[in-house]
Protein backbone atom coordinates (compact mmCIF):
# COMPACT_ATOMS: atom_id res chain seq x y z
CA UNK A 1 0.00 0.00 0.00
CA UNK A 2 2.78 2.23 0.80
CA UNK A 3 4.39 2.23 -2.61
CA UNK A 4 1.22 3.21 -4.17
CA UNK A 5 1.63 7.32 -3.37
CA UNK A 6 5.06 6.91 -4.45
CA UNK A 7 4.62 5.68 -8.31
CA UNK A 8 1.29 7.98 -7.91
CA UNK A 9 4.26 10.79 -7.53
CA UNK A 10 6.53 9.18 -10.29
CA UNK A 11 3.94 9.05 -13.02
CA UNK A 12 3.60 13.00 -11.90
CA UNK A 13 6.96 13.99 -12.35
CA UNK A 14 7.14 11.65 -15.68
CA UNK A 15 4.14 13.42 -16.83
CA UNK A 16 5.10 14.89 -20.70
CA UNK A 17 4.66 18.58 -20.35
CA UNK A 18 7.58 17.79 -16.61
CA UNK A 19 9.45 15.94 -19.06
CA UNK A 20 9.80 19.10 -21.22
CA UNK A 21 10.06 21.24 -18.11
CA UNK A 22 12.72 19.36 -17.26
CA UNK A 23 14.51 19.85 -20.31
CA UNK A 24 13.69 23.59 -20.86
CA UNK A 25 15.93 23.54 -17.65
CA UNK A 26 18.86 21.69 -18.89
CA UNK A 27 18.81 23.80 -22.26
CA UNK A 28 19.03 26.54 -19.87
CA UNK A 29 21.97 25.86 -18.22
CA UNK A 30 24.34 24.58 -21.10
CA UNK A 31 23.02 28.32 -22.60
CA UNK A 32 24.16 30.46 -20.22
CA UNK A 33 27.43 28.47 -19.79
CA UNK A 34 28.35 29.12 -23.22
CA UNK A 35 26.90 32.39 -23.25
CA UNK A 36 30.11 34.34 -23.85
CA UNK A 37 32.10 32.15 -26.10
CA UNK A 38 29.33 31.27 -28.43
CA UNK A 39 26.35 34.13 -28.56
CA UNK A 40 24.28 32.66 -31.78
CA UNK A 41 24.24 28.68 -29.96
CA UNK A 42 23.21 30.85 -26.79
CA UNK A 43 20.26 32.30 -28.48
CA UNK A 44 19.12 29.38 -30.04
CA UNK A 45 18.86 26.84 -26.79
CA UNK A 46 17.32 30.13 -24.97
CA UNK A 47 14.71 30.84 -27.38
CA UNK A 48 13.75 27.13 -27.93
CA UNK A 49 13.54 26.59 -24.39
CA UNK A 50 11.17 29.84 -24.55
CA UNK A 51 9.52 27.99 -27.14
CA UNK A 52 9.20 25.12 -25.28
CA UNK A 53 7.02 26.86 -22.67
CA UNK A 54 4.23 27.02 -25.06
CA UNK A 55 4.67 23.28 -26.22
CA UNK A 56 4.43 21.67 -22.53
CA UNK A 57 0.91 23.83 -21.87
CA UNK A 58 -0.41 22.22 -25.10
CA UNK A 59 1.17 18.87 -23.71
CA UNK A 60 -0.75 19.25 -20.00
CA UNK A 61 -4.21 20.17 -21.85
CA UNK A 62 -4.20 17.91 -24.76
CA UNK A 63 -2.96 14.95 -22.21
CA UNK A 64 -5.06 15.86 -19.15
CA UNK A 65 -1.19 16.38 -17.33
CA UNK A 66 -2.14 19.62 -15.54
CA UNK A 67 -0.39 19.50 -12.33
CA UNK A 68 0.12 22.21 -9.83
CA UNK A 69 4.21 20.94 -9.87
CA UNK A 70 4.36 21.69 -13.40
CA UNK A 71 2.73 25.00 -12.95
CA UNK A 72 5.47 25.68 -10.05
CA UNK A 73 8.37 24.66 -12.43
CA UNK A 74 6.91 26.06 -15.81
CA UNK A 75 7.52 29.21 -13.79
CA UNK A 76 10.25 29.05 -11.99
CA UNK A 77 12.06 28.06 -14.91
CA UNK A 78 10.69 30.90 -16.85
CA UNK A 79 11.40 33.38 -14.08
CA UNK A 80 14.85 32.32 -13.56
CA UNK A 81 15.85 31.85 -16.76
CA UNK A 82 14.44 35.63 -17.78
CA UNK A 83 16.30 36.71 -14.79
CA UNK A 84 19.79 35.63 -15.84
CA UNK A 85 19.15 37.24 -19.12
CA UNK A 86 18.76 40.34 -17.11
CA UNK A 87 21.63 39.72 -14.89
CA UNK A 88 23.61 39.65 -18.31
CA UNK A 89 22.49 42.44 -19.75
CA UNK A 90 23.52 44.26 -16.42
CA UNK A 91 26.97 43.73 -17.18
CA UNK A 92 26.61 44.86 -20.71
CA UNK A 93 24.93 48.02 -20.88
CA UNK A 94 24.82 51.62 -18.61
CA UNK A 95 22.61 51.54 -16.37
CA UNK A 96 23.06 47.93 -15.54
CA UNK A 97 20.46 48.94 -12.88
CA UNK A 98 17.44 49.36 -15.58
CA UNK A 99 17.65 45.68 -16.05
CA UNK A 100 18.11 44.75 -12.43
CA UNK A 101 15.17 46.69 -11.31
CA UNK A 102 13.47 45.13 -14.58
CA UNK A 103 14.55 42.04 -12.82
CA UNK A 104 13.14 42.64 -9.18
CA UNK A 105 9.78 43.79 -10.37
CA UNK A 106 9.78 40.13 -12.48
CA UNK A 107 10.45 38.04 -9.60
CA UNK A 108 8.94 40.02 -7.01
CA UNK A 109 5.24 40.29 -8.67
CA UNK A 110 4.93 37.01 -9.88
CA UNK A 111 6.21 35.37 -5.93
CA UNK A 112 3.47 37.83 -4.95
CA UNK A 113 1.03 37.13 -7.52
CA UNK A 114 1.15 32.97 -6.78
CA UNK A 115 1.00 33.23 -2.99
CA UNK A 116 -1.98 35.19 -2.70
CA UNK A 117 -3.50 32.80 -5.19
CA UNK A 118 -2.96 30.06 -2.76
CA UNK A 119 -4.05 32.50 0.08
CA UNK A 120 -7.35 32.80 -2.06
CA UNK A 121 -7.83 28.97 -2.17
CA UNK A 122 -7.18 29.38 -6.26
CA UNK A 123 -5.47 26.35 -8.28
CA UNK A 124 -3.94 28.91 -10.76
CA UNK A 125 -2.10 32.39 -10.60
CA UNK A 126 -3.75 33.06 -13.86
CA UNK A 127 -7.32 33.25 -12.51
CA UNK A 128 -7.95 36.81 -12.12
CA UNK A 129 -11.29 36.98 -13.82
CA UNK A 130 -12.43 38.88 -10.17
CA UNK A 131 -10.02 41.51 -10.96
CA UNK A 132 -10.96 45.10 -11.29
CA UNK A 133 -8.36 45.77 -13.58
CA UNK A 134 -9.17 45.22 -17.01
CA UNK A 135 -5.36 45.10 -18.54
CA UNK A 136 -4.73 42.44 -15.99
CA UNK A 137 -8.28 40.72 -16.82
CA UNK A 138 -7.17 40.89 -20.61
CA UNK A 139 -3.67 39.90 -19.95
CA UNK A 140 -4.19 36.61 -18.14
CA UNK A 141 -7.52 35.86 -20.14
CA UNK A 142 -6.55 36.26 -23.19
CA UNK A 143 -3.61 33.42 -24.37
CA UNK A 144 -2.99 35.52 -27.86
CA UNK A 145 -2.27 38.85 -25.77
CA UNK A 146 -0.75 37.78 -23.04
CA UNK A 147 1.84 35.34 -25.37
CA UNK A 148 2.11 38.82 -28.10
CA UNK A 149 3.79 40.40 -24.49
CA UNK A 150 5.91 37.31 -23.73
CA UNK A 151 7.53 37.11 -26.76
CA UNK A 152 7.89 40.93 -27.16
CA UNK A 153 10.08 41.10 -23.86
CA UNK A 154 12.27 37.90 -24.43
CA UNK A 155 12.82 39.47 -28.33
CA UNK A 156 13.72 42.43 -26.59
CA UNK A 157 15.76 40.90 -24.62
CA UNK A 158 17.64 38.78 -26.87
CA UNK A 159 18.64 41.62 -29.54
CA UNK A 160 19.87 43.61 -26.50
CA UNK A 161 22.07 40.81 -26.16
CA UNK A 162 23.30 40.81 -29.88
CA UNK A 163 23.82 43.99 -30.22
CA UNK A 164 25.84 44.17 -26.98
CA UNK A 165 29.76 44.56 -28.78
CA UNK A 166 31.22 44.36 -25.32
CA UNK A 167 30.57 45.87 -22.12
CA UNK A 168 29.56 49.43 -20.73
CA UNK A 169 27.86 49.79 -23.55
CA UNK A 170 24.88 52.89 -22.98
CA UNK A 171 21.69 51.15 -23.49
CA UNK A 172 19.81 54.24 -25.62
CA UNK A 173 23.10 54.33 -27.90
CA UNK A 174 23.20 51.01 -28.64
CA UNK A 175 19.03 50.75 -29.83
CA UNK A 176 19.64 54.42 -31.84
CA UNK A 177 22.41 53.35 -33.94
CA UNK A 178 20.78 49.87 -34.32
CA UNK A 179 17.98 51.63 -35.50
CA UNK A 180 19.59 53.73 -37.75
CA UNK A 181 21.85 50.79 -39.57
CA UNK A 182 19.22 48.62 -40.27
CA UNK A 183 15.60 50.21 -40.88
CA UNK A 184 14.22 46.25 -40.64
CA UNK A 185 15.25 45.82 -36.76
CA UNK A 186 14.58 49.25 -36.06
CA UNK A 187 10.77 48.52 -37.02
CA UNK A 188 11.22 45.19 -34.72
CA UNK A 189 12.59 47.32 -31.70
CA UNK A 190 9.39 49.21 -32.42
CA UNK A 191 7.44 46.44 -32.01
CA UNK A 192 8.26 44.36 -29.00
CA UNK A 193 8.67 47.43 -26.86
CA UNK A 194 4.92 48.20 -26.88
CA UNK A 195 4.39 44.45 -26.06
CA UNK A 196 7.54 44.70 -23.54
CA UNK A 197 5.98 48.26 -21.99
CA UNK A 198 2.57 46.18 -21.83
CA UNK A 199 4.39 43.54 -19.73
CA UNK A 200 5.81 46.09 -17.52
CA UNK A 201 2.60 47.28 -16.67
CA UNK A 202 1.22 44.76 -15.92
CA UNK A 203 3.94 43.28 -13.89
CA UNK A 204 3.28 46.67 -11.80
CA UNK A 205 -0.37 46.17 -11.80
CA UNK A 206 0.27 42.32 -10.46
CA UNK A 207 2.21 43.20 -7.72
CA UNK A 208 0.08 45.76 -6.14
CA UNK A 209 -3.07 43.34 -6.80
CA UNK A 210 -0.87 40.57 -4.95
CA UNK A 211 -0.30 43.03 -2.22
CA UNK A 212 -3.25 44.09 -1.39
CA UNK A 213 -4.98 40.30 -1.55
CA UNK A 214 -2.16 39.62 1.00
CA UNK A 215 -3.43 42.35 3.49
CA UNK A 216 -6.81 41.89 3.11
CA UNK A 217 -6.00 38.29 4.28
CA UNK A 218 -4.52 39.34 6.95
CA UNK A 219 -7.09 41.83 8.19
CA UNK A 220 -10.09 39.10 7.50
CA UNK A 221 -8.00 36.55 9.81
CA UNK A 222 -7.69 39.05 12.55
CA UNK A 223 -11.04 40.01 12.52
Amino acid sequence: MADKPKKRMLTIYLYIPNIIGYIRVLMNCVAFAISSSHKTLFVSLYFTSFVCDALDGWFARRYNQVSTFGAVLDMVTDRISTACLLVLLSQLYRPGLIFLSLLALDIGSHWLQMYSTFLAGKSSHKDVKDSSNWLFRLYYGNRIFMAYCCISCEVLYIILFLLARGQNDVLLDALVTSGRQSPPLSFLVVFVLLGWGIKQTVNVIQLKTAADACVLYDINRKQ
